[in-house]
């Protein structure tokens, strides 16, 4: 008899918190392709949901299946499928797009005014299945081991901010060492950076960012970060300002860091709005800042395989533990510490 349920984590409750639970194998439809979890990891989307703060509230609607990490494999696709097959190793990119407003129609899909993201306005990847678009799959190879392979779609975070611009010969400062910041360290430094400087607060993470690469590591809390970048540029200022921490004092270190004429990418997401000096730190410095949401689809998708396939970024480093799905609070608990780089479930 063909199973019909599977296990879960669901958002249950608009509360903190979540539950390991029994529910129906979800159907798929004509496009669509059912896979089955093979790793799935967590995300700092997942903790804000899991935790149930401000934006999580705002944003979210439960019950639903938590999650948009993962690797696995195709057990099923529908009538119109053709991209995949049965048997294939696949994650997926996480925006479903709609195809037809100006951005979709300009190569510019990741910034879709009508996003739906995996785990956030649908049913995620918490589970022993999901059922998504075909055109979402990303194929890998099935050599690539499925921890790694899950972690691909925040690596691409990291590389979509990092490779915005030039990096090759120029000094980056990595600011916010959370698990995409060390992932980023890795990706600076095969890009070519002449240095790179991680900043942060945890000793545990900056420990990270050095295996990762990093020319230098600060902690924010025991030396100005001002001086050291000042010191390490001689006195110029650093390139290129990766700003992962979204923390209103380390955002705007970063403006003031950043050379004149140099690049701000802002992948981080500050809770409450972020009050910066326009004048001093953007306007007569006649730098770039971008915001970077999610990854180019899918030029950035082939960066990632290049870099992991290529074995230029080895991100065994960052990921620290495993657990079976059953554990999955084990793994927020280390998340909401900060004393992990990225968990891996295992449904």
């Amino acid at each position: 008899m063909e199973k019909k349920t599977m296990k879960a984590i669901v958002k249950d409750k608009r509360a903190p918190g979540a539950t390991l639970k029994e529910v129906p194998i979800p159907e798929i439809g004509d496009q669509e392709v059912l896979i089955q979890v093979k790793a799935t990891s967590i995300c700092g989307t997942d903790v804000h949901i899991y935790a149930w703060d401000e934006w999580s509230q705002s944003r979210v609607n439960p019950p639903y299946v938590f999650g948009h990490e993962f690797s696995g494999i195709v057990v099923k696709k529908g009538k119109y499928v053709n991209n995949v097959e049965v048997g294939d190793h696949v994650s997926a990119e996480t925006h479903i797009v709609c195809g037809h407003c100006p951005q979709c129609l300009t190569g510019q899909a990741h910034i879709c005014a009508n996003t739906q993201i995996i785990g956030v306005d649908r049913d995620g990847c918490f589970a022993e299945y999901v059922a998504l678009p075909a055109e979402n799959m990303w194929k890998n190879d099935p050599e690539l081991p499925f921890d790694v392979a899950s972690v691909q779609e925040p690596f691409g975070n990291g590389v979509h901010t990092v490779l915005a611009g030039d990096v090759a010969g120029k000094s980056v400062a990595i600011i916010g060492c959370g698990p995409i910041g060390i992932m980023a360290v890795g990706i600076a430094k095969a890009a070519g950076a002449s240095q790179v400087i991680a900043f942060d607060l945890n000793e545990y993470r900056l420990d990270l960012a050095k295996k990762m690469g990093a020319t230098t590591v600060v902690n924010a809390s025991k030396e100005n970060p001002l001086e050291v970048a000042k010191k390490l540029t001689n006195g110029h200022g650093v390139d290129v300002v990766c700003e992962m921490s979204g923390h209103p004092v380390a955002m705007n270190q970063g403006f003031k860091m950043v050379t004149n004429g140099g690049r701000v990418s802002i992948l981080s997401l500050p809770v409450k709005p972020v009050e910066i000096d326009v004048t001093n730190d953007i306007v007569f410095k006649g730098i770039t800042v971008q915001g970077i949401t999610g990854r180019r689809m899918y030029e950035t998708w082939q960066q990632v395989s290049g870099l992991l396939g290529s074995g230029q970024v080895d991100v065994k480093p960052i990921i620290t533990h495993h657990f079976p799905l059953e554990e999955f609070e084990k793994g927020f608990d280390l998340m909401l510490q900060g004393k992990c780089g990225k968990v891996v479930l295992h449904p």
